[in-house]
């Protein structure tokens, strides 16, 4: 049995490196995709995993592939498919290394995973089934995905979200705003950003958590707060932590996923349900989490920025 089964969206970030004499930025290509990077934190931190969704039948399919084989991704449910091209996105970063995305998918290869296309034997056996809204902003992926949740819950599994809000990937802010509340409807562990929080809502991360165990059904809430932290929260209680300090900030393309993968192993090793953490596990667990993710931003990309376990475990010793 895997630990966590994911579907979703495989795709190539390319992130500018420099600039051209012209004025044109120089692009370095990254493997990416919010589940991919999701995945391969819960691997490094020692998660067993699998990987649903679909790839074009090219270079960038091909590389994806490989470097999730080599993070140790079980790879079987990625479709290649001949006739669409791998999504690819444009980042775009500021002093900072806040990003913005442009997206290459229309279609994308991630969009076009179909019901009948699903290894359904991964979602069942596995302890929990994670997936983002990415794979519902269109047909036949939003019908897969649809299919996806209610198998694993058909099946007792966890199911874990996790909005990862991209607004140009749909047509309105309102089919947005229907795709993530049916999505944390159906959550028992939901890692979701004070923007999103925002989003929905327009209230505070706190009050967003508790909404959510209280008015969604899930039993563990992460609000994530960029580079302030996170707020966690079961029935049990509620924290706020911290992220480290000192950290040069290069490129936070896929903190807010290794912040979940994080997590997610560290919960996993408790082997205790989601609403039985004590405040103290939750804390835990969410330090090791807010680490890992704030050393993450000190490289390029997703799946290649998860910092190794020594170098996570020796920042929080400091």
């Amino acid at each position: 049995m895997f630990d966590v089964t994911a579907l979703g969206e495989l795709l190539i970030d390319f992130a500018p490196k420099d600039t051209n004499e012209a004025g044109y930025p120089v692009l370095s290509a990254n493997p990416g995709g919010a589940p991919g990077n999701f995945l391969a934190a819960l691997n490094k931190y020692g998660c067993s995993t699998a990987m649903i969704g679909k790839v074009g039948e090219d270079m960038f399919g091909r590389l994806l592939l490989g470097t999730l084989r080599e993070a140790g991704i079980e790879t079987r449910g990625i479709v290649v498919d001949p006739d669409q091209f791998t999504t690819m996105a444009f980042v775009s970063l500021d002093a900072s290394g806040n990003r913005d995305f442009s997206f290459a998918r229309k279609p994308g290869a991630d969009t076009c995973l179909r019901a009948d296309e699903l290894d359904e034997a991964l979602i069942t056996d596995s302890r929990v089934f994670h997936f983002g809204t990415l794979s519902l902003t269109d047909d036949p992926a939003r019908e897969a995905t649809h299919r996806a949740v209610a198998l694993a819950k058909q099946h007792g599994r966890l199911v874990s979200v996790d909005p990862n809000l991209r607004k140009p990937l749909w047509p309105t802010m309102d089919a947005a705003k229907e795709a993530i509340e049916w999505s944390l409807h159906q959550a028992d562990i939901v890692k979701i950003s004070d923007e999103e929080i925002e989003f929905l809502w327009g209230i505070s991360p706190e009050a967003g958590a508790q909404k959510l165990l209280n008015e969604y059904g899930a039993s563990l809430v992460y609000a994530t707060l960029g580079p302030k932290g996170c707020h966690v929260a079961n029935k049990n209680g509620c924290a706020t932590v911290a992220s480290p300090t000192g950290i040069r900030v290069i490129d936070t393309t896929g903190a807010g996923d290794i912040f979940g993968g994080s997590a997610m192993s560290r919960f996993l090793k408790t082997g205790k349900a989601p609403g039985e953490l004590s405040v103290d596990e939750l804390t835990a667990v969410t330090r090791f989490a807010c680490t890992a993710a704030s050393l993450s931003t000190q490289k390029h990309g997703g799946i290649s920025s998860v910092p190794e376990i020594a170098e996570v475990e020796a920042r929080l010793a400091e």
